[in-house]
């Protein structure tokens, strides 16, 4: 498949199905940087989605704790870890939080974002300028919507792998 700019483009194969993000580079450049970076490195291959609010939102990215192929693979942790790298500094825009949104998860510090992220159900209005949007699924969406609910889930979906569409060679 090709797509408009696929070094900003995120290719995620879940339990689910594919989901196709686009990334903003121009509205989160250092976030959508860190996404990419860890991306290439195969960290978000096997995270669970270990959140997800029905009409609300999925949240996966867990690389420390919630990584099924790896033996730390800990259900009961998965939402508490990030990467080996540093948190990243808010980029707050001006992108609303709607249906399909891909955001930055973050504790209260507000440069707590690291490799969390949630995409949302629904709109959610009460989030806008307050956590990061670096994206928007363009492809998809009703495989999100698919993703077993539960906080936390038992038996989670997965990503099975992340890619950026430009790395990929079919």
């Amino acid at each position: 498949m090709a797509y408009a700019d696929p070094e900003n483009t995120l290719v995620i194969e879940t339990s689910k199905g594919k989901v196709v993000i686009a990334m903003k580079p121009d509205v989160a450049p250092g976030h959508v940087d860190h996404i990419k970076k860890l991306a290439r490195e195969g960290a978000y291959d096997g995270v669970v989605f270990h959140r997800v609010i029905e009409g609300f939102m999925a949240q996966t990215g867990d690389v420390k704790f919630g990584n099924s192929n790896l033996p730390e693979f800990n259900p009961s942790r998965a939402g508490t870890g990030g990467s080996k790298y540093p948190n990243l500094k808010a980029e707050f825009n001006a992108e609303p939080h709607k249906r399909g949104t891909a955001s930055m998860a973050r504790a209260q510090d507000p440069n707590s974002a690291n490799s969390q992220f949630f995409i949302c159900f629904a709109d959610a209005p009460f989030l806008n300028r307050q956590y990061t949007v670096w994206g928007e699924v363009i492809e998809g969406m009703e495989n999100v919507d698919q993703i077993k609910r539960g906080e936390p889930v038992t038996d989670p979906d997965k990503m099975v792998s992340v890619k950026v569409a430009a790395d990929i060679t079919e």
